[in-house]
């Protein structure tokens, strides 16, 4: 049976046992947001890299992310290609980049962002909860790797299974490797993959390469590339090592075992901006179109890392990225006396 309440004087009440509490009274009032100079969608490299930037010029910054810090790069076993730092893994450096952004004061919250609205002089960014309002906003939602869609892929990532042939193809030197697609980024892969590994099969679905010619002559023309076409991969094999071996169909439906130490699979990424589609220009491919400058359409607006339009992605021009666009969201700031 519950407590009986009875009202005292001096905004006390008591409970049937006679001793008086305190009630917190509601405010009525709206609460009123915070304005903070930059927004940050995403907190990637390029993302923790453009915090950094602004707050060291002295900005406030909040960084929005829906799943957690680092990015891609956070499930990388290990980071070699890294000016400056010989070898890291992913983990480490993501967790180093957090630090850095967030001991200079930077504020995370983890939301997904639905939605930006341009408010002239200021930005207001919408999560499924919540609104935040900014002077500028940066867009480094990175993009992410189509997967294969096959079984043990997920579990198998860092253990044979990799999405970056720059990033990892050394670590395959020597070894029997798989690349699974056939435009430029697949035949490029295999090409580069080919100086270092004993074989590389390079999967393809179809009889023809949508890559460039010239690209394909290159790759033929290698003694140790196997075109394995018409075909695709139905499942993985592995050992407590990892992956041992990648199972093809053709089109026959006939099956044929890959014995591979790595499987790099090279289908396209997929950014995922079009929530921010009438603020900013969108490609074809659903990339944000802006140059080095990572200037947008929408003024106050920035875009850095993998989801915007540029022929290179990689940890290094992410980074940089990042860079160009906190100093710029600064100097808009400063500009506009915002």
């Amino acid at each position: 049976m519950g407590h009986k309440i009875y009202p005292l004087q001096g905004g006390k009440e008591e409970g049937d046992c006679g001793r008086p509490f305190l009630v917190e009274k509601q405010s009525h009032r709206k609460e009123r947001k915070i304005m903070h100079d930059i927004i940050i969608v995403g907190a990637g490299t390029a993302g923790l890299s453009a915090a950094i930037y602004g707050l060291r010029a002295g900005k406030s910054v909040l960084v929005l992310e829906q799943a957690s810090y680092g990015g891609q790069i956070i499930n990388t076993p290990e980071i070699e290609n890294y000016p400056a730092i010989q070898k890291i893994s992913g983990f480490e450096f993501a967790t180093n980049l957090y630090n850095q952004a967030k001991n200079l004061g930077a504020e995370f919250a983890f939301e997904k962002v639905e939605g930006i609205e341009d408010k002239g002089q200021f930005k207001e960014v919408k999560t499924k909860d919540k609104s935040y309002e900014g002077k500028t906003v940066i867009l480094a939602t990175g993009a992410k790797n189509r997967s294969l869609g096959v079984e043990k892929e997920e579990e198998l990532v860092g253990k044979g299974i990799s999405y970056c042939a720059t990033c990892d193809g050394m670590f395959y030197r020597g070894k029997v490797v798989a690349v699974n697609g056939g435009g430029n980024t697949a035949v490029e892969d295999a090409t580069f993959l080919s100086d270092y590994v004993q074989k590389v099969y390079v999967i393809h679905r179809r009889d023809e390469f949508r890559a460039d010619k010239a690209e394909v002559d290159r790759l033929v023309a290698k003694p140790n590339v196997e075109l394995v076409l018409n075909s695709t991969v139905k499942r993985l094999e592995s050992d407590a090592s990892g992956l041992t071996g990648v199972v093809v169909a053709n089109k026959d439906g006939e099956e044929r075992t890959l014995k591979v130490d790595g499987l790099f699979v090279a289908i396209g990424q997929a950014p995922d901006n079009q929530a921010f589609s009438e603020l900013v220009e969108l490609d074809g491919k659903g990339y944000i179109s802006a140059g080095e400058s990572t200037l947008t359409k929408t003024p106050g607006i920035f875009t850095a890392g993998d989801c915007r339009t540029k022929a290179i992605r990689q940890l290094a021009t992410a980074a940089s990225d990042g860079a160009v666009a906190g100093l710029a969201a600064v100097s808009y700031i400063n500009e506009k006396g915002l």
